[in-house]
């Protein structure tokens, strides 16, 4: 092949685009069910049909598609099944805010006409992000693709909840969620979002009035409480202090009067409160705090509930009612100034939570809501996690998983939104007379049923009552927790409640990769509903990925300033250098924090193998390759025939063949082991390192002697051999991390050499298996001591100033092994470490007017004379040495400033040290140079 026809430079986009054409259009990326390969399984978690990719989508998805070529690679039938979630609350918002810009609401189109607008934007913008995955090179069964509102799907959500309610294991209550009063909905824990470090706010120091003659032989006159929410006061049903709290031992059972509405109510004793926060004495607000709700369950308290849904007051005092909570909050603590209870107020962070859509903050509420009782179900995923029938990794999840199920609370599934799967719930109105009454909810009128209300399940629309006949029915309002729905993801995907052929065979399925924020909420949550109704674990293995974070630490977030678009970076840097740049990063157990430069590295990486291939393809023609390096060699080994060439030429090529091997078996293992970043690391060094830096330069001398050409010359036949073996097997080695460049590159090579079984693809192709037969430690034993040699050389060139000029050099050692090595492989080393003359004395023996390195048990010496002006060389030097001894000090001065390592990121401290060790090196060689030249 031609320089012509091989160019010097790619573009990735042009790349991506034609060979993801090329695999779909092929099927490479499907499975059948009659395959009889091994088949491997991954459901990837379903995205929000409103989302684009983001940081943690890229690294989510690029492990999918990394593990998912491997596999088939090693020869399984992968099945990988994408789609998206309905995303209840986050669709409807989205809808919500298309309708307003046309002056409307939802209430205006009324429940069918809006969602018949969803279905419409839906099909319009909810691919988008299956889009995105596309141009990252994901090799998914597009054809299978799911959504969590398909028909089978919403049959198989129903089937579950009626399944549930059969066996008494939903049951609709009054608790406390997170409600947000812009979006009149209970929203789940993952759907509230944290400041880590808390808003600032205010604490506000409250005198409670102890009833007269219950101060119990004391001069107490008032017990002071402190909160961050001082409106809810007005629900206050107790006061409540730590049963070993000395300060409020003698108050225990005592009566205090709740100020502004004059109710009186007790001093309670509880472990629950944290003696530490405030005064160590808190309030009890049962209908408005989750921890004060368990509190009042515990004592028999009565809840009063001071808003509504909205966030307005109401069972207040008429000063309060009716008002903004907020505004009721400024009036409350202008009413207790007034009375003299406000004993002062703290600037105080607060951890306050908001709405995840809206960004209104929400309020704790009791609210009458579908609940699952969740215990027995938390029994079925405990048992199969114990007897670790599910592999976590990193392990520790394991247990974080086990702490949270054994700890478990009954999970609220019902929305009071439109967008979703409708609660299969029906009353009959004849039997529920006087139990029911109709309510305004928003400009819609909604029918509100008591919590003793009778109630049946059913997955068609019920014509009649089942026990009364009436045809007078009303379906629940709500709809179910999207959460509830992707619980059955990964049985569900696979066609159950069904017998599906594809359920029967890829279920379990083998990998669920997800980050850790989902790992209670939902990956649990999977393992109980499928071990309930498939009857089998979902998954064999659970992949906790890292949480990419800014290179700061901090939490990325387009809000925040601190988010950084991955479609951007594609842009930039291309799906490969994008995928590879981030896997590097992704080391296990710890979080990602993101460097772009190492993007710049994996695009770098890219550039190094195309050049590699070009010198390979295009310096060796066309002359066919039927037998690979390592089978040539083998197969002299193993006949009478010797080598014509001398095993002493073919050192590199032991060496080289040794290296791939060893990395062949080091990134199958950490394959297997889901290590994927020590996978890739592996690659990078072999390929960049010692394939492209040292391998392909040493192959120039040797095919020197024919020009490249296969005229028949031995060594460079071999040397031949080899690149185009140890490239091959490289791409191969590389394509689940870098599928474009690798295809295109393995595709150039097939059609320069394509002799021999290439089959269709690279993605398609065997992954490298290792041959034990080609290590050699000897090989690698000598090779290191001359690569060692040549990198020795090369720094003594450059603080000479000649990088590029040809030097003799002087080699100290003692015995004959070094020398007789260094001969054999002059014919290389000369070449690849531009050295003219090598001469031999003994180790000890010194070489006047010469810089010398110690390289193992030998030190090599460069002569100067004639080399460089020795005069201007020392004083080149003493300058130096004087501008690094300035930067260690400063360097030094900056790491023994304690408040600088204490305050200062741990990367950066790092970074200092590692620069200090780096200028203590090159100060103290220069100073030893400067010596020997003196």
């Amino acid at each position: 092949m031609s320089e012509q026809q091989f160019p010097t430079s790619y573009d990735p986009k042009e790349l991506e685009e034609r060979w993801y054409r090329f695999w779909e259009e092929h099927g490479f990326f499907y499975a059948e069910v009659d395959d009889q390969r091994p088949s491997f399984c991954i459901t990837i978690p379903p995205p929000n049909v409103t989302g684009s990719l983001h940081m943690g989508h890229a690294l989510n998805h690029t492990i999918h598609d990394i593990v998912a070529r491997y596999k088939r690679m090693k020869g399984f039938n992968v099945l990988v099944v994408p789609g998206t979630d309905h995303a209840g609350i986050a669709t409807q918002v989205v809808v919500e805010k298309e309708l307003a810009k046309e002056g409307k609401t939802r209430y205006d189109l009324g429940r069918e006409k809006f969602l018949e607008r969803v279905w419409q934007w839906k099909e319009q913008y909810g691919g988008i992000i299956l889009q995105q995955m596309r141009k990252l090179g994901c090799s998914y069964d597009w054809r299978r693709e799911r959504f969590t509102m398909d028909e089978h799907y919403a049959r198989a959500v129903l089937e579950t909840f009626i399944r549930l309610w059969q066996e008494g294991l939903i049951y609709r209550g009054y608790r406390i969620v997170n409600w947000c009063p812009r979006c009149l909905t209970a929203l789940s824990d993952l759907e509230v979002e944290r400041d880590e470090e808390g808003e600032l706010g205010n604490l506000w120091f409250i005198r409670y009035p102890l009833k007269r003659d219950e101060g119990r032989g004391t001069r107490d006159e008032f017990v002071v409480v402190a909160t961050t929410r001082p409106e809810t006061m007005l629900g206050d049903t107790a006061v409540a202090v730590h049963p070993e709290d000395e300060r409020y031992k003698h108050l225990i059972g005592a009566t205090v009067i709740l100020p502004l509405v004059g109710r009186e109510i007790p001093i309670i004793a509880d472990p629950a409160v944290d003696p530490e926060f405030g005064t160590g004495a808190v309030k009890v607000t049962p209908a408005h705090d989750p921890a004060d709700f368990e509190i009042a369950e515990r004592h028999n308290l009565p809840k009063v509930l001071v808003m509504d849904d909205y966030g307005r007051m109401i069972n207040v005092p008429e000063r309060f009612n009716g008002l903004d909570r907020f505004a009721a909050r400024e009036e409350v603590v202008k009413a207790l100034q007034e009375q003299g209870l406000l004993e002062r107020v703290e600037e105080y962070k607060v951890p306050l939570g908001r709405c995840y859509r809206c960004d209104t903050v929400i309020e704790p509420i009791l609210s009458l809501q579908w609940f699952v009782q969740m215990k027995p179900l938390a029994e079925l995923a405990l048992q199969v996690i114990h007897e670790d029938k599910i592999r976590y990794l990193p392990q520790r999840f394991a247990r974080l998983t086990i702490e949270w199920l054994e700890n478990i609370k009954d999970w609220c599934i019902s929305r009071q939104i439109w967008w979703g799967h409708r609660v299969p719930i029906w009353y009959c109105l004849d039997c529920n007379g006087g139990k029911w009454e109709l309510k305004q909810w928003g400009s819609e009128e909604r029918y509100h049923f008591a919590e003793d209300a009778k109630a049946f399940a059913a997955i068609e629309t019920p014509q009649r009552c089942p026990d009364c006949s009436s045809t007078n029915l009303v379906q629940d309002p709500d709809v179910l927790d999207t959460w509830f729905s992707s619980a059955i993801w990964p049985h569900a995907v696979l066609g159950w409640p069904d017998d599906a052929p594809e359920l029967r065979k890829f279920y379990p399925t083998d990998l669920m990769i997800t980050a850790r924020d989902i790992l209670y909420l939902w990956v649990a949550r999977m393992v109980m509903t499928g071990v309930k109704f498939a009857g089998d674990i979902p998954f064999r293995t659970v992949y906790v990925h890292p949480t990419v974070l800014t290179r700061e630490g901090k939490r990325m977030s387009k809000s925040l300033g601190t988010g950084i678009d991955p479609l951007d970076l594609l842009d930039k840097y291309g799906a490969d250098g994008l995928r590879f740049g981030l896997i590097v990063q992704a080391e296990a157990g710890q979080d990602l924090r993101f460097h772009e430069e190492r993007l710049e590295m994996a695009r770098n990486f890219g550039k190094k193998l195309w050049n590699a291939a070009r010198f390979v393809v295009t310096a060796f023609g066309t002359g066919g390759w039927e037998l690979g390096a390592k089978d040539w060699i083998l197969a002299k080994e193993k006949s009478s025939q010797q080598p014509q060439v001398s095993n002493l030429r073919l050192l590199p090529v032991r060496w080289i063949l040794s290296r791939l091997h060893k990395t062949i078996a080091q990134v199958n293992e950490a394959m297997d082991d889901y290590e994927l970043a020590d996978a890739a690391k592996a690659i990078y060094n072999f390929v960049w390192d010692e394939f492209c830096d040292w391998f392909v330069e040493i192959s120039k001398p040797a095919m020197q002697r024919d020009g490249g050409r296969g005229t028949g010359d031995e060594l460079s036949e071999i040397y031949r051999r080899t690149l185009v073996t140890v490239l091959e097997t490289s791409l191969r080695l590389l394509h689940p991390f870098m599928p474009f460049v690798t295809e295109e590159l393995w595709q150039r090579l097939k059609g320069a050499l394509g002799t021999g079984d290439w089959g269709p693809a690279l993605m398609v192709a065997n992954y490298p298996e290792v041959d034990e037969r080609l290590f050699d430690d000897d090989a690698e034993k000598r090779m290191a001591f001359l690569i060692e040699l040549v990198k020795r050389v090369r720094s003594i060139r450059a603080d000479l100033g000649i990088p590029t000029a040809k030097v003799d050099i002087v080699l100290a050692c003692d015995g004959e092994e070094i020398p007789q090595l260094v001969s054999e492989n002059l014919w290389w080393l000369q070449f690849v470490g531009r050295i003219n003359d090598v001469k031999f004395i003994r180790f000890g023996e010194t070489v006047p007017q010469a810089v010398s390195e110690l390289v193992n048990s030998a030190e090599v010496f460069v002569p100067l004379t004639g080399v460089v002006d020795i005069s201007k060389l020392r004083e080149r030097w003493q300058k130096r040495i004087g501008e690094l001894k300035k930067e260690l000090e400063r360097v030094q001065t900056r790491l023994s400033n304690p408040q600088f390592v204490e305050r200062a990121p741990d990367e950066v401290v790092e970074a200092e040290r590692k620069r200090l060790a780096e200028l203590q090196a090159q100060f103290e060689t220069l100073q030893r140079r400067l010596q020997s030249i003196a």
